[in-house]
């Protein structure tokens, strides 16, 4: 079975193509500036080496279109024909309390996901285009939607319930969500996989440490709490995102500054975080670099950074009772040994024994990085959030098919 994965954001389309029966990846690449001057495709070749097509491309149908026709053409193309792609799955951010699970996609669920764009606007009518697109030009593949906010869904109300009046939970479904669903899932199975553990007997904390940042505490197989809330913002300090902040510290700076509301959203989600406090970059490997040449900002930063991580770490062993595994995944997670160090350092007391020489040899790879009578494992995985989306959809199918 071949399933085309999409993930539809505002300006952009990633894809991958992927032969189920081997985890073989066909076709890799992404569409940039829809809509925008200068728009194209970029796709990665089989031996890895990368090709930037240049088109205009006003709109998602239109970036899809390219996408498929890419793929099933004689130059790139890894497949003759589109008849070929039996089943396409959707990255979809928010799904709110109404999904649970990954879903096919109907015009009920379509309908439901439309409810749901309140909560992440941003996010929800990109995919909803991505999914109206297959349907425009693949009107016979079935279509099949993987939540981001799905696996959190088994936190408990104690967790995901802020103390706010309750009547705003019944009017807004204001509450924690937490996202990187997906991502938090597939490590969590993984690492346990890769140990030879049983899933459903593990107290898990997974790591996805990148641009955008979360930490999620898995009892079991199941999500007990995380730390994004009803938006991204809450939580770690990320690239650009402020994470946690005293909400009073917000309407103070309204008032002070004249600022609407409008303006504090864009100043805790793109003017703050590792690139507020530097004034240098979001991207930890030049904040890194700039901390080495004696930037103190950059120093304080990174400080901040791996104490926040560490913060909630140890909160979510309290939660746990105890942690069996410790799983680092993204950008920052699975490449930068600094951190990792950092963030576990001195936690003997709850079981973690890193071992430096192999966490500072790790990059990208899946590996052990605690000594072997840790009795916590610490493991690094690379995340493949697009591997999971295709499963999720091939096993929808394969149901859908029995007889």
């Amino acid at each position: 079975m071949k399933i085309l994965v999409l993930n539809c954001g505002s300006s952009s389309i990633k894809y991958k193509l992927i032969e189920m029966e081997r985890k073989n990846i066909l076709a890799q690449g992404g569409v940039e500036k829809i809509g925008l001057p200068n728009s194209f495709l970029k796709l990665t070749l089989p031996d890895g080496n990368k090709v930037v097509i240049e088109r205009e491309i006003t709109e998602h149908t239109a970036g899809i279109d390219f996408i498929l026709s890419i793929i099933s053409g004689k130059k790139y193309g890894c497949i003759n024909s589109l008849s070929e792609i039996d089943a396409v799955g959707h990255r979809v951010v928010h799904g709110g309390e109404k999904f649970s699970e990954s879903q096919l996609i109907t015009s009920e669920v379509i309908r439901k996901i439309v409810e749901c764009i309140d909560l992440a606007p941003l996010h929800n009518l990109p995919n909803l285009n991505g999914i109206e697109s297959v349907r425009n030009i693949l009107p016979d593949v079935l279509q099949v939607a993987v939540f981001d906010t799905a696996f959190h869904q088994s936190m408990p109300d104690y967790a995901y319930m802020y103390a706010l009046p309750y009547s705003l939970y019944e009017k807004y479904a204001v509450r924690r969500y937490g996202f990187h669903g997906t991502r938090h899932r597939y490590v969590s199975n993984r690492a346990c996989e890769f140990l030879g553990v049983e899933y459903e007997k593990q107290r898990i904390i997974t790591c996805h440490i990148g641009n955008g940042a979360s930490i999620a505490a898995i009892a079991f197989g199941k999500t007990v709490d995380t730390s994004m809330g009803m938006t991204p913002v809450e939580g770690l300090m990320m690239g650009t995102r402020s994470g946690d902040v005293d909400a009073g510290v917000l309407t103070y700076l309204m008032e002070k500054e004249n600022i609407s509301a409008k303006e504090i959203a864009a100043l805790v989600n793109k003017q703050s975080g590792v690139q507020g406090i530097t004034c240098i970059s979001s991207d930890m490997r030049e904040v890194s670099a700039a901390a080495e040449t004696g930037n103190p900002r950059a120093a304080l930063a990174l400080k901040m950074y791996d104490y926040r991580i560490k913060k909630y770490i140890g909160a979510y062993a309290a939660v746990l009772g105890g942690v069996d595994v410790i799983v680092f995944t993204g950008g920052v997670g699975e490449n930068q040994w600094k951190t990792r160090r950092a963030v576990c350092k001195d936690m003997e007391y709850m079981g973690v024994k890193l071992d430096n020489d192999r966490n500072d040899g790790a990059r990208g790879i899946e590996t052990v990085i605690s000594t072997d009578d840790s009795p916590v494992k610490v493991v690094v995985i690379p995340t493949d959030e697009e591997l999971l989306i295709a499963q999720d959809t091939e096993l929808i199918v394969k149901t859908l098919n029995k007889p």
